[in-house]
C-alpha cells in the first residue's frame, strides 16, 4: 500500500523548491522562450510555409511550448537530486518511510508541475499575440502531462547516475538539448533531406512535439496515435529503470 501521505510531503516539498526561485525556474524560462518567437517568428513568419494556410509563427509557438515543458521538467527532477546529493541531505529523504515508487511520483510529479507552468506562461502570452487554434486540447493536455513526465523521469535518472555537477551538464548539454533543438520544434521534418528526416524518426522528442503540435492544429508529420504509442513507451522504459535503480539503491545508497 501507498504511503500517500509521504509521497504528498515529498511533492509539496518539491514544488516549494522550485516556486522558492520562481524567477529563476519560471518566468526566466519564459522570456528566454519567448526572445526565440520573437526572432524566428517575427524574421522568418513570411518566408516559410510549413503547413498549408498556417503561418509560421503560428506553427512555432506550440513547438516552442513543448520545448520548455521538456527543458524544464528534466532541470527540476535532475538539478533537485544532485543538489541533494552533493549537499548530503538526500540522506534524511531515504531515512523516511518513503518506498521508490512514492520517491518516484513525488519528484516526477513536481517535473510536471514545473513543466507545464513554464509552458502555460508561454502560451497565455502566445494566445496574446498570435492567432492560435486550439483544434483538439485534449491532445495538447495529454502530451504536455505525459512528455513532462518522461522528462521528469529522465532528469532523475540523469541526476542519480551523475555523480557531480558536471556529469549532468555533459548529460543536458550533448543529450537533451542536442535532441530537443533536433525534434521539430522550428521545422516539420517533412522539410528535411531524406536521410536527416529518416534520422529523425529514431528521436523519440519529435514525437511529443509532433503530438502536442496536432492538439492544435490537427496537422502532423506522423500519426497521432504512433506519437503517443512512442511517448508512453519511453515513459514506461524511464520509469522502469528508474524504479530498479532507486530499489537497489545504486548512487544514492552507496
Amino acid at each position: 500500500m501507498l504511503n500517500w501521505a509521504g509521497c504528498w510531503a515529498l511533492f509539496v516539498k518539491e514544488v516549494r523548491r522550485f516556486y522558492s526561485v520562481a524567477v529563476q525556474t519560471i518566468f526566466a524560462p519564459v522570456v528566454a522562450t519567448l526572445l526565440y518567437l520573437l526572432v524566428f517568428g517575427q524574421v522568418i513568419d513570411s518566408q516559410l510555409d510549413v503547413f498549408s494556410g498556417l503561418a509560421y509563427s503560428q506553427f512555432l509557438i506550440p513547438g516552442l511550448v513543448m520545448m520548455a515543458i521538456l527543458q524544464n521538467a528534466f532541470a527540476n527532477s535532475s538539478s533537485s537530486l544532485i543538489q541533494s546529493k552533493m549537499h548530503g541531505n538526500l540522506t534524511f529523504v531515504l531515512l523516511s518511510p518513503i518506498s521508490p515508487l512514492e520517491f518516484y511520483l513525488a519528484f516526477t510529479a513536481a517535473a510536471i508541475v514545473r513543466g507545464l507552468a513554464v509552458g502555460a506562461g508561454i502560451l497565455v502570452v502566445g494566445a496574446v499575440g498570435f492567432d492560435l487554434s486550439w483544434q483538439a486540447p485534449h491532445w495538447i493536455l495529454v502530451f504536455a502531462i505525459l512528455s513532462a513526465a518522461m522528462m521528469g523521469g529522465l532528469g532523475m535518472l540523469a541526476g542519480i547516475v551523475s555523480d557531480k555537477y558536471d556529469h549532468l551538464a555533459a548529460f543536458q548539454n550533448f543529450i537533451i538539448m542536442p535532441l530537443t533543438f533536433l525534434s521539430g520544434v522550428f521545422y516539420s521534418i517533412k522539410a528535411l533531406p531524406d536521410f536527416w528526416q529518416q534520422l529523425s524518426h529514431f528521436n523519440p522528442f519529435f514525437y511529443m512535439v509532433d503530438g502536442f503540435r496536432y492538439g492544435f492544429f490537427e496537422k502532423a508529420d506522423v500519426s497521432i496515435w504512433l506519437s503517443l504509442s512512442i511517448t508512453l513507451l519511453f515513459l514506461f522504459a524511464v520509469s522502469v529503470i528508474n524504479l530498479i535503480l532507486l530499489n537497489k539503491g545504486v548512487k544514492i545508497r552507496q
